[in-house]
Formats: structure tokens, sequence, C-alpha cells
């Protein structure tokens, strides 16, 4: 993942505090109630990583069997494949088929390019309809799906936006990720467009990366969080980031929050599976979780000498 790459000579003067929460999320919180049991889920992008046989895939794995593998590490997936093509539901059934080994897991799909970023929202009805005819074919294996909006994607946009969201079917949970800078910029815009979402119950993706502070918004349109975490390869500021994340996290469950949805990116994935298993291994001790983590074939520190 590209977005908000910054050189790693750069990355000592980056500020990386979390913004405060604001009154926004806080009304969020106080509103949801209290819902035991707390759902934390954390994955990564894409299964089909080679950089991952020897590390947590056995040697020579062929790549048709990567999810196969990739489900006995994770509890989730934030689909990008579904992204670049509308699958239909013969090829979804066999990924389905391939993650029953794990009773836990979901897959989180994100929205076609071919809606988001060629038409861009309008006119978008017919590959709407087959994306979810396709995704829906995970059965009770399907998490949220993401609407990820291209970095051109302005405000002026925001009718588009919202008569697109207006339609969307509304019994599986969908979130939004903005990343034009004015959507963060102006109060009244970004006011505009968090109430749409709380008002449609459509949750905002956080996307925590190093040269884009702004998209860490911390407004929570609906008390369940899906967070977007770019690292930079195992920097120091990695471990410090998610660090406070953790401590977030367990604020805002005591004050409502449902469910996390925490995905992790590196600009180079094959850290990936080592940083995700520094933030299980945290929030486990942290909020008296046992989610499972990755199973590595050699010592971490064999893996990256």
């Amino acid at each position: 993942m590209e977005f908000g790459r910054v050189p790693e000579h750069e990355l000592p003067t980056v500020d990386f505090t979390l913004p405060p929460d604001t009154d926004f999320t806080l009304q969020t919180l106080s509103e949801a109630g209290k819902v035991r049991p707390f759902e934390v889920h954390v994955g990564c992008a894409k299964w089909g990583r080679k950089e991952w046989v020897g590390q947590i895939y056995p040697p020579k794995t062929k790549d048709a069997n990567f999810l196969d593998e990739y489900v006995k590490h994770f509890n989730c997936i934030e689909l990008n494949a579904t992204f670049y093509q509308v699958y239909g539901p013969d090829t979804i059934g066999k990924w389905k088929e391939k993650a029953t080994a794990n009773p836990d897991f979901k897959f989180c799909p994100k929205f076609s390019q071919s809606i988001s970023h060629i038409r861009r929202l309008k006119n978008a009805e017919d590959i709407t309809t087959s994306f979810y005819e396709g995704i829906t074919a995970f059965g009770e294996k399907l998490g949220p799906l993401f609407l990820q909006l291209s970095d051109n994607f302005t405000p002026k946009s925001l009718p588009e936006l919202t008569a697109y969201l207006e339609h969307l079917p509304t019994d599986i949970p969908v979130y939004v990720e903005l990343r034009h800078k004015n959507w963060f910029a102006e109060p009244d815009t970004r006011d505009a467009v968090f109430n749409l979402f709380k008002r449609l119950h459509i949750g905002a993706v956080i996307t925590d990366a190093t040269g884009r502070r702004d998209c860490v918004h911390m407004m929570l349109p609906t008390p369940k969080a899906f967070i977007r975490f770019v690292g930079n390869g195992l920097h120091p500021t990695d471990y410090a980031r998610c660090d406070e994340w953790i401590d977030r996290i367990a604020e805002w469950r005591d004050k409502g929050l449902q469910t996390v949805w925490f995905f992790m990116h590196q600009h180079d994935e094959r850290y990936s599976p080592q940083l995700s298993d520094y933030v299980i291994e945290k929030l486990n001790a942290r909020l008296g979780l046992s989610i499972k983590r990755p199973q590595f074939i050699e010592t971490k520190k064999g893996l990256f000498d």
C-alpha cells in the first residue's frame, strides 16, 4: 500500500499522535449502549503474498493454497481482490469453502473500482447489483463491505455519494473511506458527510497513514471502528503507533464501542504478519481477549535478520 508513504528519513519528524476524540464520536458511543461480547477482528489485505511462504505459509505452498493457509492465522481479511474484479457466486463460494476451517473467519470485500473510481457512483446500479450478488455467496462468512473513494472524489460529489448510499441494501454493514483532503479541511463539509453516514448507519474508515494524518479523523458515525493501519517496515514508530491504538480502542470499548476491524498494511507486505501478531498479542492482554495469533514457521528473530 503506497497511500501516505513518506521517505524513511522523515519518519522521526512526523507527529503520529492520535487526535483526541471528537464530540461527534463521544455522542455516538454514548448512544450505543453496552454490547457483549466485544468483537475484535485483525487481518491483512490480501492472502496472495509469496513473501509469506516460509514465514506463515509452509515452504513450497502453491498459490492456489494461499487462502487455505491464511485462514489458519487470521480471523478476517480486507478483501481487495473484489476491487479489481466483480466475482460471481461460484468463485465466492469456493473462497467461502476454504474458510470453513476457521469458524470465526470473515471476508470484508472492497467495492469494485468500476463503481467507485470509474463510474464514480453514478449510473452504477447494474454493477452494484452484480457485486452484491457475488459477495452474498459468502453467507455467514461475510463481514462488512467498504467503499473506498478516490483521491480526486471531492466534496462537490456529496450529492452523488448521498444518492448512492441511500439506495444500498441495509442488511450488510458498509464503511466508507474518504481520501480527498477537503473532506477533512472544511468543518461544514466534514460535518455534512459524517452526519450523512450517521443518518444512514454507515461506518467511516479511519486510515492511519504516515503522510496523511488528516485521514486519522477519529469520527465514528456508528459504534463500530474500521481501521486501516499503514506501517513502515517495522520501524520503531510502528510499534508505538500500535500501542496508542490499543489504548484508544480500550477507551472506546469502555465508552460503548461494540466492534473493531483492524487491518494491517505495510508498504512492504512481508512485514504485515509480524506487526499483526504484535497487535493481537497486545489486544488480548489489554482487553482480556483470546484472538488466535498467527503462527510463524521460524522464530521471529530469524524472519528478518
